[in-house]
Formats: C-alpha cells, structure tokens, sequence
C-alpha cells in the first residue's frame, strides 16, 4: 500500500490566488447571511486556505446528503472496471425477487446507466414512498412505481435511483459500499472511519447518509481532478473520471442556474467548465479543471445558488497561471479571519432580574401535536438547566452561558434526533425572554428555544430551525 499523501499548506499567492479575494468571499457569504460550517480550497494539490465556523470543527465528521451520491458512483465504476457489472446492464435483471407482477415495457428498458444518470423514466422521485414502505423492501417500491418514459430520455432527480445503484454493487460484490470503498477508496485517501446511514433492510443507502470531514471531500475532489490518480495509484480508471464527469442528459435551460448545466453519472456540470457532487443545505465538492482547484464546503442554508456564485465572482476570478507576489499582510489577515469564524451565539445577557421568579418552576404545556408535556428551567450562576417532558421521558439540557459549550442532548435537532453531540449557547435577550441555540453540528441542522415569561405564571415557546425538509417554523407552544 502507498504511503498517505497528506495535503501541503501554503500560501495563495503561491499558488496564483489573491488572499484578499478568500477574505472577500467570506465577508460576502456572512453578510448575504448564508450559513457555512466549513470551507477549504485547494489549488494545485495545496490547500491555500481553510476554516470551520465554531463548533464545526477540521477532525469533526458532517453529514454529506446528496453529495454521497458521487461516491456511489464511484463504487459502481469501480464495479464496471473489475468486471462485475456493465453499464448496459438491464436493472431488473439484478431484482428478480422483487419484481412486480407486470414488468413495463419501459421498465423492462431501464438500465444501470439510467440509474446513474438520472434518467430512470421516473415522473416523480421514488424516494417519498421508501419511508412508507420501510419493511416492505425499497427495491420492491421502486420497481412497482410507474416508469411514464423512456428510460434515457428524461431527466428527474431521483434519490430512489441511487439507492438501486447501492443495492446493485451490494448484490454484486458481496459487500456493502463502505466494506467495497474502503480499501479501493478510503483508505489510500486516509478517509478515516466513514460511515453511511443504512436501509432497513442493512444496505447502505447511497444516495445520502455518508459522513466524513471536509478535507476527506477535498481529496475525493483532488482525486477526481488528477484523473483517478493518487500518487503512485491509479485508485479510479481515468476513463471512468472522464464517464462520470461529462453531461449524459440535459437537466434545463436557464444559463444562470447551476442545476440547468447538465447532468453526468451523479456529479453535476457547472458553469465555467467545472463539475460538482452536492447535498442539501450546502455540502460541495466543486472541481475545476481549468484552474486546477478543488472547494470543500459544508454547510447549512437553503441558497447553494448563493455560495456557487460567490465562488465564481471572488475565487475563480482570483486564479492566475503564475504565482502572485506575496502580500504578508492580506495573509495575515485572511488566516486570521478564518481562524475566528464562528456561528453566531445568543447575543444577550447571562443573568435577568426576573430569573428568580421563573427558576425551578415547571410550566406545564397545553395540549399540542408534538405531545410535549413540560418544560422546567433552573437559572444559577449564569447558566441553566433546562428539562423537557416530551411524553416519553425528561431530557435535559445543560447551558453554560452565552459561548457555545458542548453537550449531548436529546432534543430534536432538525431532522435528527438524539441522543446526540450539539453545542448550545443560552441567554436573556431582554428580561423576560430566554433563548436558547442548540446546534446538531456533525449535521447541518441547528434549533433554536424561545422561552417568552409573563408575570401571570404563563410561558410561551417558540421553535425554529436553521434549514429542514419540512416547515423551519414549529407551531408555538403555551404552558402555565
């Protein structure tokens, strides 16, 4: 086995990049109020800059969503090349056990690169109804589904796809994602103990749930941009790279949208010649091949329009084919920027003249769909305790203060339940009102607790969370 490459750290300028124009790009992503939890760029295989915004962290693990989807791509061309599987190959020929009672002429068409490129024939995404049939098996729901056009004529992204793809190496390998990446992939990358959500049925999922660290995504990006080669290693066939990243199927029309570029074999194409692998709320691998340079990002926002464009208007710009002259200053002051970036604590005051009167006494919920039962809320030294009846058990939540502090909790935390690591950050934004951040930060997901006080004995509670897949606002809740 060849020996780990670790990525050197050097300058921008050495490399061709202002730091004025990093810096720039992250005083525009804050102030346009878009939420990234970490960044790094990469340019002529040196990482120039890098940053994870408290309590992110570099050694800390984040949630990929869709952005897996590029790695099961390449476990599949991985497959193709050792023999295993062809692209050609039709889908149910892999599924005889699951088939429905009448196989569709177009379903009957549809083939491994279909899946791949998300022109499966699908109207609608076959993802939905995994999570109604949950025992039922997701390979049976999504053969069952309707195939309303040909297989290769129409794009329609589709989760359910990959999930075939997943369930397909599975079936011929012997061995699921992780086990068949790990010595082919993670490991001469020094991708250290990934892990992928898995389907009830014990597959790993595919089309979401992988989770490693942002420089683990700029390798895979770095990889991907010296054409499957690591080293002495030729991890992925060069002409897989080249399958993979080319567009198989129009995707829309808008020039300005970076979803309307084309679509390859689970990586889509950019504006300026550029491809991607992405996931909800901000995960990016985005290789450019003519500036030869990779950005890593993870985050938690609902505009990924918003940060595409920034890179192209403050880095991309900045690329130049020699190296710029040092600027020692402008380097200073980019590294120190990123190495204060933070998420925003509870901007307010430890300690409220009217904590006495509310700490320690449990407020009990009126009736409401979340089946919460109480909240109790003990106020001392300037941190609390605050615990939460949910109906099926007292959890608790212990604040520090103001900074962020970390915790594991099980409250809710967007689309993630605990037990789970967070951090939260606690205080009075004005006498009577507590807030309370809590932040699920190996996800994108953060939830914020406002606790409104009367002097009647009454309370109010009002939840919201950074991003979901559902409503970011929770109905409010009264106590007494």
């Amino acid at each position: 086995m060849s020996k780990e490459i670790v990525f050197a750290r050097t300058s921008p300028e050495a490399q061709g990049i202002s730091s004025t124009a990093i810096q720039s790009f992250v005083d525009s992503i804050e102030a346009a109020g878009i939420e990234m939890h970490s960044l790094m760029l990469v340019r002529h295989g040196n990482v120039v800059a890098e940053g994870w915004w408290t309590p992110y962290a570099a050694e800390r693990q984040h949630v990929l969503f869709s952005l897996s989807k590029s790695f099961t791509s390449t476990a599949a061309g991985l497959a193709v090349h050792e023999g295993l599987l062809g692209l050609d190959d039709l889908v149910i020929s892999y599924f005889p056990d699951y088939l429905p009672t009448v196989v569709s002429d177009n379903l009957g068409k549809m083939r491994v690169r279909d899946l791949l490129s998300m022109s499966t024939g699908h109207s609608e995404d076959t993802l939905p109804g995994f999570f109604r049939n949950k025992m039922t098996g997701w390979e049976s729901h999504f053969l069952a589904m309707e195939v309303a056009h040909e297989p290769g004529t129409h794009f329609l992204y589709n989760s359910g796809a990959t999930y075939m793809v997943a369930s397909i190496v599975t079936k011929v390998t012997g061995m699921s994602l992780t086990e068949y990446l790990t010595p082919r992939l993670f490991e001469p990358l020094g991708i250290v103990d990934p892990w992928w959500e898995k389907s009830p049925t014990g597959v790993d999922v595919g089309g979401w749930g992988l989770n490693i660290r942002t420089e683990d995504i700029a390798k895979f990006g770095q990889l991907y941009l010296q054409k499957g080669r690591w080293g002495d290693r030729q991890l992925i066939p060069e002409s897989w790279v080249d399958t993979a990243t080319s567009s198989h199927i129009s995707n829309g029309d808008n020039p300005e949208s970076e979803w309307n570029q084309g679509y390859g074999f689970q990586f889509w194409m950019c504006r300026h010649n550029a491809y991607r692998g992405d996931g909800a709320f901000g995960q990016f691998c985005v290789v450019m091949p003519e500036q030869d340079a990779v950005f890593a990002a993870t985050g938690g926002t609902g505009d990924l329009q918003g940060v595409l464009n920034r890179v192209w208007e403050h880095l991309l710009p900045s690329m130049s084919a020699v190296a710029k002259d040092e600027d020692p200053a402008a380097l200073a002051a980019m590294r120190s920027r990123l190495g204060r970036l933070k998420l925003p604590i509870v901007d307010g005051r430890p300690n409220s003249p009217y904590e006495d009167a509310v700490s320690g006494k449990t407020y009990l919920f009126d009736e409401n769909e979340d089946g919460w039962k109480s909240v109790t809320a003990t106020f001392v030294d300037g941190a609390c305790d605050i615990e939460i009846d949910y109906g099926s058990g007292i959890h608790s939540i212990p604040i520090a203060g103001t900074e962020w502090s970390e915790v594991t909790v099980d409250v809710s935390a967007g689309d993630v339940n605990g037990p789970y690591p967070c951090a939260v950050s606690g205080a009075w934004v004005d006498p009577k009102t507590y807030v309370v951040k809590l932040c699920s930060y190996l996800t994108p997901f953060s939830s914020t607790f406002e606790f409104r006080f009367d002097e009647g004995g009454g309370m109010t509670l009002d939840r919201r969370l950074n991003v979901s897949f559902g409503p970011v606002e929770r109905k409010q809740l009264v106590a007494r």
